[in-house]
């Protein structure tokens, strides 16, 4: 279940309409310039330092965005990353979303070692679990559980904790 805090829309326009009631347009435009630079850049510290200092996320040690990672632009400081965790390329991690009736913003924790695959995106409000396996082009609508490989369009568990040490004990035994 995703936590989101909910905020309806007024004045008889859909959420997006009032942006900047939301979130300060100069807030939007510093983290967009800062995105876009961390975005082309191949240095992993120089991005971290981005994110920590510019966005206010919280990065852990180790930890690796690959090219064209792209943070929420709105509210940056609502995203975590664990340490030696892996983000893949292209992949879009929202605080937020507008709607028609209401725009919602909810924290997204991703832990520690985890590794999330190529041109994925995560919703507001969702964890992610230490030891988890994101695949490629998944969805993430929902939490996902510690040390499990889940994936798809919306995501869904694909191996649990019990499956994948046991399929690592088969590649270690041979």
């Amino acid at each position: 279940m995703r936590r989101t805090e909910r905020y309806p829309a007024r004045e008889g326009a859909n959420s997006l309409w009032h942006i900047y009631k939301t979130v300060p347009f100069f807030k939007v435009a510093k983290n967009f310039a800062v995105i876009q630079l961390s975005r082309y850049t191949p240095f992993i510290p120089m991005k971290n330092f981005l994110f920590r200092t510019f966005l206010k996320m919280e990065v852990g040690n180790k930890t690796s965005f690959a090219l064209m990672v792209m943070p929420d632009v709105m509210f940056p400081e609502r995203i975590k990353v664990g340490d030696n965790s892996i983000i893949g390329f292209n992949t879009t991690i929202l605080a937020h979303e507008y709607l028609i009736d209401e725009y919602r913003i909810g924290d997204v924790i991703i832990g520690k070692n985890v590794l999330i695959g190529a041109n994925t995106t995560i919703l507001p409000g969702v964890e992610i679990g230490d030891g988890a396996i994101i695949s490629a082009a998944s969805l993430v609508n929902r939490d996902i559980p510690p040390g499990v490989f889940a994936g798809g369009n919306p995501v869904k568990i694909i191996f649990t904790l019990e499956q994948m040490i046991e399929r690592q004990q088969k590649n270690e035994n041979g």
